[in-house]
């Protein structure tokens, strides 16, 4: 029998005014011997629909969005970068790994 496994949840988000988001997930991956972290961002933005009054998300921006969108996904890198780092995962290495 197998045991049902709670939802991951994200280990930060990151909001800025306007409803725009960055969810940041932590995953591990084998990489030979060893365990590395690696994370991956999910970036929306949170409306009210004016037909149904209904909370919705989107993935698309309007150009009044840019700035808060640049701010939230500078913070999700920096995050993301420094604890990548520290547990050993370099984010550069895995781009040139796929080039």
């Amino acid at each position: 029998m197998s045991e049902k496994q709670a939802p991951q949840k994200p280990v930060k988000e990151i909001r800025a005014i306007g409803g725009i988001t960055a969810v940041i997930w932590r995953n591990q991956k084998q990489d030979g011997e060893r365990t590395v972290v690696q994370h991956s961002v999910r970036i929306q933005k949170r409306y009210r629909d004016s037909n149904t009054g209904e909370w919705k998300n989107s993935d698309y921006f309007f150009p009044s969005d840019l700035a808060k969108l640049m701010l939230v996904t500078q913070k999700a890198y920096e995050f993301v970068t420094l604890h990548e780092s520290e547990n050993g995962f370099d984010p550069q290495e895995l781009e040139k790994q796929s080039q």
